[in-house]
């Protein structure tokens, strides 16, 4: 008797919170968490006005505000709104196809020695999976979680901004000079 294995790429549309762990879903998933009518978590510009948070890990990706800064404002937030951020910014990576060149890239810019946790993580496959990781890692990682995670994004937003939204971007967040 043969066994054959079947392979089935899937995208991932969403990451969501569940009992204090991140779970990343795929579209299969989403739709019954949809009609389960839980909360999903929408990607950048949803609505007319960016939120603060939103607003920042954006102006750092577009050079307009520098990382440090951005690190100073996280720095200032309450754990859980830190936490909050962290998810944040993994989800607008995964609306940029973030990829593990990207995070070697974001790695380099983050000023995160390469030994650190986050560091270590943000660097192997399956990426969705690290960035997982990376955001349930204990709060005394969450500025070098930060850091890593809003390079890494930083790479992969420039690089969708310089090939897919050339020229023709509507985007709220990409036009925000």
């Amino acid at each position: 008797m043969h066994c054959r294995e079947e392979r089935a790429t899937v995208k991932v549309v969403g990451v969501v919170e569940t009992s204090g762990r991140t779970t990343i879903r795929t579209a299969q998933t989403m739709r019954s968490w949809t009609q389960a009518g839980r909360t999903l978590y929408l990607g950048p510009g949803a609505g007319e006005h960016l939120r603060s948070s939103e607003r920042i890990i954006n102006e750092v990706a577009q050079g307009l505000r520098s990382l440090e800064d951005a690190v100073a404002w996280f720095s200032s937030l309450e754990q859980v709104d830190q936490r909050a951020v962290l998810h944040e910014v993994v989800r607008y990576a995964m609306q940029a196809h973030a990829t593990v060149n990207d995070a070697r890239d974001g790695l380099l810019r983050s000023r995160v020695k390469p030994t650190m946790t986050p560091a270590v993580l943000i660097v192997r496959e399956p990426i969705l999976e690290q960035m997982g990781k990376i955001i349930n890692l204990p709060p005394g990682e969450h500025v070098k979680s930060f850091r890593v995670l809003l390079s890494t994004f930083a790479v992969a937003d420039t690089r969708r901004r310089e090939t897919e939204c050339r020229g023709s971007c509507s985007h709220a967040w990409h036009n925000l000079s």
